[in-house]
């Protein structure tokens, strides 16, 4: 048999605990005596990312950011920096439908079951008037980002769980964890292989039964997310709205029950659920499809499924 590189002793550890307001499910391949030390190190990890990203911590970089809008540029890190601008080139890909600058919109729409009838489409052009990433000014010699209107703000809501993962696969890596699995609320990130040599697998949820698993599929040091409809919406006089809202038009999408999307890394899965979702089926599979080792798996409305023509199809759970 051939050596797979792992310890004998080498098990899977699991701990879950809530970060970032999500619940992270954090599974490694590692000595047991080194266990603690490496859960210890990725919950820690994910809290920084937390720390810097979150638009409800007023300490962080990104809180700054908004503050100053309308008033002036803020110096940040080069981490926060690449993040913005990479967000940046994904909201040009998807013209708009992903777009950092969506933490401006105005809560036109409700989810709690105390609304009651759509709003205008007065409060919709309101609610989207300080939404624009091209609006977004970079200074890449001095670090800086500045939001030139006042009332604009970014948040990382669709890509922050995706980052974290990948921040704290990369530091696990340099300590040594050849496999494992950063699990944010479904969204996965996976490096390596478990000890008996097999790929680690993840199951796509029945968008009708959530709990139930429709097909599963291996992934090979890669991410996967998922974009539903089926937890938060709103039904209004017999028609029912998402809460994933397209942020240049201030509506929610409809036609699309569940967006999949593997990608080389959960930063872009994490994204590209989002966006495919806005963008529509025939919109969104033609722009996975262009982009390298990148896929997509999605149910619509009347739960028939596309896929985009790279996805490998697995045999669905019996």
């Amino acid at each position: 048999m051939q050596s797979l590189g792992f310890s004998q002793e080498a098990k899977i550890v699991t701990r879950t605990s809530k970060l970032m307001g999500s619940r992270f499910e954090i599974t490694l391949v590692t000595l047991q005596e080194e266990a603690n030390l490496h859960l210890e190190t990725a919950q820690k990890e994910i809290e920084r990312i937390e720390r810097l990203i979150s638009s409800w911590d007023p300490n962080s970089e990104t809180s700054e950011i908004n503050r100053n809008a309308g008033i002036g540029p803020v110096k940040v890190s080069s981490e926060l920096f690449g993040l913005i601008e990479r967000c940046i080139q994904i909201s040009k890909i998807t013209q708009g439908a992903f777009d950092i600058s969506y933490a401006a919109l105005d809560p036109v729409w409700v989810f709690d079951g105390s609304m009651k009838t759509p709003p205008s489409p007065e409060k919709l052009q309101a609610s989207v008037a300080h939404i624009n990433y091209k609006e977004i000014l970079l200074d890449p010699t001095n670090n800086t980002v500045f939001l030139p209107k006042k009332g604009m703000k970014i948040g990382f809501g669709a890509v922050g769980k995706g980052y974290a993962a990948d921040a704290t696969k990369k530091y696990l890596q340099s300590m040594g964890v050849q496999a494992g699995i950063i699990n944010a609320s479904g969204d996965l990130t996976t490096w390596g292989k478990k000890p008996d040599g097999t790929d680690w697998q993840v199951g796509i949820s029945n968008p009708e039964n959530p709990a139930k698993v429709f097909s599963w599929f291996p992934v090979k040091d890669a991410a996967v997310a998922t974009s539903g409809n089926y937890e938060k919406y709103v039904t209004l006089d017999g028609k029912r709205y998402s809460h994933i809202i397209d942020p240049r038009n201030g509506m929610p999408v409809s036609g699309i029950k569940s967006v999949t999307v593997f990608a080389p890394n959960g930063e872009l899965a994490d994204t590209f659920a989002t966006a495919v979702f806005i963008m529509g089926i025939e919109v969104g599979i033609n722009t996975i499809s262009q982009l390298p080792g990148m896929s997509c798996i999605i149910v619509d409305a009347t739960n028939k499924i596309h896929r985009s023509p790279n996805i490998q199809w697995a045999t669905p759970e019996k």
